[in-house]
C-alpha cells in the first residue's frame, strides 16, 4: 500500500493539538504530522517526497510567523511534484482579502474558520483524501474502510 500523508500546519501546539485529535480516526490508514511553521512544512514535504511517499492534503493556519498559510499553501500549489496534494486553510484571522487569495493563488480546495466543526473537518479530510487516491490513479481499495464512498461511486460511474 502507498504511503499516504496529511501534514497539519499551525504555530499554536493547542490548535494543532485539537486538529491532530480530531482527525485521529485516519490514523489507521494514514501518517499524520504536525509541523508549526510553514517551513517546517515544506522541509518535511521534500523529505517525503525523497522517500517516494506522497503528500495527500495539507491543512494550514493562515497566520504564522515567517510565511502565512496563504503563502504556503501557493507554494505547494505551484510545485509540480504536489500537482495534485489538496489543501484547506484553517484560520480565524483571514481577511476578505487573504481568502480571495488563498483560492485564487493557491488554489484550496476548502476553507474553516475557527472554531471549526470536528465532525465537518474529518468528513471533508476524507473526501479530498479521496479525491487524491482517484486523482494519483491509486488503488483506492486497501483505504475503503476509510475513504468517502459518495466520492468513490461518482469517480467510479
Amino acid at each position: 500500500m502507498d504511503k499516504l500523508n496529511i501534514i497539519c500546519v499551525d504555530d499554536q501546539r493547542e490548535v494543532l493539538s485539537a486538529v491532530l485529535k480530531d482527525l485521529s480516526p485516519l490514523n489507521d490508514f494514514f501518517h499524520v504530522e504536525d509541523c508549526e511553521s510553514a517551513d517546517e512544512a515544506l522541509e518535511l514535504m521534500d523529505e517525503l517526497d525523497a522517500e517516494g511517499e506522497f503528500v495527500a492534503l495539507v491543512i494550514s493556519d493562515h497566520v504564522m510567523p515567517g510565511k502565512t498559510g496563504v503563502e504556503l499553501l501557493t507554494e505547494i500549489s505551484q510545485d509540480p511534484r504536489f500537482a495534485h496534494t489538496k489543501k484547506v486553510l484553517l484560520t480565524g484571522q483571514a481577511t476578505h482579502q487573504d481568502t480571495i487569495a488563498a483560492i485564487n493563488r493557491a488554489r484550496i480546495e476548502s476553507y474553516f474558520e475557527k472554531p471549526w466543526r470536528a465532525d465537518t473537518l474529518l468528513m471533508t479530510a476524507r473526501s479530498l483524501l479521496t479525491e487524491y487516491v482517484f486523482d494519483m490513479g491509486l488503488d483506492y481499495q486497501p483505504w475503503m474502510d476509510i475513504l468517502d464512498n459518495s466520492v468513490v461511486f461518482r469517480r467510479l460511474s
